[in-house]
């Protein structure tokens, strides 16, 4: 472990596991599961927080801003369904009737996503840099991301709205936020949907995070992500 990564693991103030830039991106996936089942017995939540070039300095920033935790918990609003309606129509308030509907699409097919990736390099499937398992003292697994405060830049929604929507997606799916980096975020869906219709489901990601549909399905249609959302036990969002 070298130094930087040290320091921005001392950082976060609770319990951590180093995995080295190249080691088995699966091994650091089983000691997450681990920890998620151990947390539940002893107040913590795991996050993984992938240590690329940008991670670093954005923490440091907010350090640097006076940035409180427990203040930003606190303060946190039950209204991430809201917001999530807020940015679906924001996103498609250019689509009149019939584009909206060739939008949706009828597609029945779509990518199962069941592990973490967005630590892994391209390049040969390792991690691409240093990252940390996490064991973050928290009550309730949504506000992890607190202790993370990455978003609030490009269409990455801000920390307070990243709460609001990890709280409401808690609740609904138990669906937790896991795994981090600049400009990824993947939650551990271990319920799935839990019930939820699969579209209403997409809707929400797609508000959440537009890329996923725009840059992450073959057909560019919300039906494709709600496809694949029916078996996925891990949510992806890149903001490009």
């Amino acid at each position: 472990m070298n130094d930087e990564t040290k320091q921005i693991a001392d950082s976060f103030r609770c319990k951590y596991t180093v995995f080295e830039k190249g080691t088995d991106p699966d091994l650091v996936e089983q000691a997450y599961l681990k920890a998620y089942e151990l947390g539940k017995k002893e107040g913590f939540c795991p996050a993984i927080v992938c240590l690329n070039e940008y991670v670093g300095p954005l923490l440091q920033e907010m350090e640097k801003e006076g940035y409180n935790i427990q203040d930003e918990i606190a303060k946190c609003q039950d209204n991430g369904k809201e917001i999530l309606e807020e940015r679906f129509q924001e996103y498609t308030e250019c689509f009149d009737e019939d584009e909206l509907i060739d939008f949706i699409g009828e597609e029945t097919e779509g990518e199962e996503v069941t592990n973490f990736i967005g630590c892994c390099s391209y390049e040969d499937g390792t991690l691409e840099a240093d990252t940390l398992l996490l064991e973050i003292p928290v009550k309730n697994p949504w506000e992890v991301v607190a202790y993370i405060p990455l978003g609030g830049w490009n269409e990455y929604p801000a920390t307070d709205d990243m709460l609001a929507i990890c709280k409401y997606w808690y609740k609904k799916y138990n669906a937790v936020p896991a795994a981090f980096t600049n400009d990824v975020m993947e939650f551990y869906a271990p319920s799935g949907l839990n019930g939820v219709d699969s579209l209403e489901a997409a809707k929400e990601h797609y508000g959440f995070c537009s890329d996923r549909v725009d840059q992450g399905t073959q057909t560019y249609k919300l039906s494709e992500l709600a496809a694949g959302l029916e078996k996925s036990k891990v949510w992806y969002f890149w903001w490009d």
